[in-house]
C-alpha cells in the first residue's frame, strides 16, 4: 500500500511548478513504464502490481527497487482511471545542447497548448525516425503526465526543445529549409519533398503566429477533398512528415 506521503508526492507532480521543483515527472501505463526502464531515465520509485510483475520482473534493470500494489493504489496515486500494471517516478534529465542538421528533418511547434496532442506528435516524431521537436515556450509541458501517457514511451527517445521560436527560426532561416503549415501554403501532393527541413506547426485553433510565419521559407498545406474546415493538428504532422518520407522510404 502506497503511504500517504508518497501518494501527496505523485499527485504534487501533476503541477509544473512541483515537477519542477523536484525535477521528477510521473509514467503511468505498463508499455511507457518497460520503456522508461530501458532508457536512460533515473527511476526514482516504481510501482507493480503482482501479475505485471510476474510478467515482465525478468527485465527490470538489476537491483531496482520497486513496491508490488494493488490497481486501486495505482489509480488513486495516478492519473488513468485504470491501471492494471505499473506507475514510476523518474527524474528529469539534462537535455543535449540543440543542434538540427540542414540535412535533418526535424518538428516545430507554435504554441500547441493541448498536452495530448504534442505526446501524439512526439510519437509520430518517432515512429518516422524524427528525434528533435523545437517548441515555443507556450507550448503543452512535455512532462506533463498526459503528454507522457500519449507519446506511449516515445517520450525516452525524441528530444523535446522549448526557445523563442520566432528568434531561433530566424537564426536558421538562411541554413534550413523551413515550412510552415498554413491553409494558404502550396499543395504537398504536388510537391517532391526531401526528408530534410523544420516542419513549423502552429497553435490549433489559430496556427502560426505572424512572428514565427515571417521565417518560414514556404508555406505547405494538406489538400482537402471534403468539407471539414480544419484537422487535428497531431492528425495534420502525421499527413506532413509521411510526404516528406515516402519518396525517399528513409
Amino acid at each position: 500500500m502506497l503511504s500517504k506521503a508518497v501518494v501527496k508526492y505523485i499527485k504534487s507532480l501533476q503541477l509544473k511548478k512541483y515537477r519542477t521543483q523536484h525535477r521528477a515527472f510521473v509514467v503511468e501505463g505498463g508499455k511507457s513504464v518497460l520503456e522508461l526502464l530501458k532508457s536512460g531515465f533515473e527511476t526514482e520509485y516504481l510501482f507493480v502490481t503482482e501479475p505485471f510483475y510476474r510478467q515482465h520482473g525478468h527485465s527490470f534493470p538489476e537491483n531496482i527497487a520497486l513496491d508490488v500494489v494493488t490497481e486501486d493504489d495505482l489509480v488513486k496515486a495516478g492519473t488513468f482511471s485504470s491501471n492494471n500494471a505499473a506507475l514510476a517516478v523518474a527524474r528529469m534529465r539534462e537535455r543535449p545542447p540543440l543542434r538540427v542538421a540542414p540535412d535533418e528533418l526535424a518538428i516545430a511547434l507554435d504554441d500547441i497548448r493541448d498536452p495530448g496532442n504534442l505526446g501524439t506528435i512526439v510519437r509520430i516524431a518517432d515512429w518516422y525516425g524524427i528525434q528533435k521537436i523545437i517548441c515555443s515556450e507556450t507550448c503543452a509541458d512535455f512532462y506533463n503526465p498526459k503528454v507522457i501517457a500519449a507519446s506511449m514511451g516515445s517520450f525516452t527517445r525524441v528530444q523535446v526543445h522549448y526557445l523563442d521560436l520566432a528568434v531561433w527560426l530566424q537564426q536558421h532561416r538562411a541554413s534550413h529549409a523551413i515550412y510552415g503549415a498554413s491553409l494558404a501554403g502550396e499543395n504537398l501532393h504536388a510537391m517532391h519533398l526531401k526528408p530534410e527541413g523544420i516542419v513549423v506547426l502552429g497553435n490549433e485553433a489559430s496556427g502560426l503566429r505572424p512572428e514565427v510565419a515571417a521565417q518560414v521559407n514556404q508555406l505547405i498545406k494538406i489538400p482537402a477533398f471534403g468539407t471539414a474546415e480544419s484537422l487535428n493538428v497531431a492528425t495534420a504532422a502525421a499527413i506532413i512528415i509521411d510526404n516528406f518520407r515516402r519518396h525517399t522510404g528513409q
